[in-house]
């Protein structure tokens, strides 16, 4: 909620401290990542963790990252006034909260899948998986 209403103030601190970067994004990865990994490196490989990091941390984008949702809110992206009919796929991994109807609403599903590992960081965690299903949605569009 922080990045939708104060991504400014989180962003000074994120910018400000390498620590404070590291302690944001260990902790997302920490809470999201599958909770079958009692560490956020038993789930991604540490040294990928840390690239993760420093990625924002260069490049000081800690804050257009965090205004980015503080914008889509703001534009009304979510929560779309027209049902999409772009025909959509969704990957549900643990830890990643979707529910068909609500997705329904907005979107025209055609493929939906639930994994039993990995998490919000699918790519990261479970790329076998993701790269495995992207592969199964497109080749029902051919």
């Amino acid at each position: 909620m922080i990045q939708i209403t104060r991504p400014q103030t989180l962003a000074h601190g994120l910018h400000d401290s390498p620590v404070g970067q590291l302690a944001w994004i260990v902790e997302k990865f920490k809470e999201w990542t599958d909770p079958a990994a009692e560490l956020p490196e038993d789930a991604v490989d540490r040294d990928l963790l840390l690239t993760n990091v420093m990625l924002y941390w260069l490049t000081g984008t800690a804050g257009s990252s965090a205004n980015s949702y503080y914008e889509t809110a703001r534009a009304g992206a979510w929560g779309a006034s027209e049902r999409s009919t772009v025909p959509t796929g969704v990957a549900v991994f643990p830890m990643d909260v979707s529910i068909r109807r609500t997705v329904e609403l907005e979107h025209t599903v055609v493929h939906w899948s639930e994994f039993g590992r990995g998490g919000h960081f699918a790519a990261m965690e479970a790329p076998d998986l993701l790269v495995g299903d992207v592969r199964e949605f497109f080749g029902k569009l051919r």
